[in-house]
């Protein structure tokens, strides 16, 4: 069987509309982010003048690209941004601004920002407190993460513990 040898492998968001307003928002959040480049229509082709042709940017590090591919595009859970987090204070700074203005709060640490991208926003234990019953109450901790939308840690952390 061959394989490929690709020169880069990065998630592409293609937003129905204002995708550079979106990667502006998410930079925001993130330390150790930036933008490489917006590159906007003038109108002159098929795309119309001010929508974004291609953006490229990183999240932490992360490398995506993205452009506004128009009305036949829209974003499902199917595609989430997954961010894991070691403190409360971070979990709730990446919840606030993907939240504010339009975003739609979930349960269970989900989120849809204004732009209908779906985020996860979890701690990083949270897969130990699910899973590890061994020393803790898994069912408890599940139980709680249910009645959620953005995750607590403290709570979580008290109905695994018991």
């Amino acid at each position: 069987m061959t394989t490929v040898t690709a020169t880069s492998i990065k998630p592409c968001l293609v937003f129905r509309d204002r995708g550079a307003e979106a990667i502006k928002l998410y930079i925001s959040v993130f330390k150790n982010s930036k933008i490489h480049n917006l590159d906007l229509s003038d109108g002159t082709g098929p795309i119309e003048k001010g929508k974004l042709m291609n953006g490229s940017f990183e999240l932490d590090g992360q490398e995506f690209v993205a452009f506004d591919g128009g009305e036949p595009f829209s974003f499902s859970e199917g595609f989430s941004i997954m961010v894991t987090c070691e403190t409360q204070e971070d979990i709730d700074h990446a919840w606030a601004k993907p939240t504010e203005n339009g975003g739609e709060e979930s349960p269970c640490g989900w989120l849809k920002d204004p732009f209908g991208v779906s985020w996860q926003i979890i701690p990083s234990e949270l897969g130990r407190m699910l899973t590890d019953s061994k020393f803790g109450n898994s069912a408890a901790a599940t139980q709680a993460m249910l009645r959620m939308n953005k995750l607590e840690l403290a709570a979580l952390g008290r109905a695994y513990r018991g």
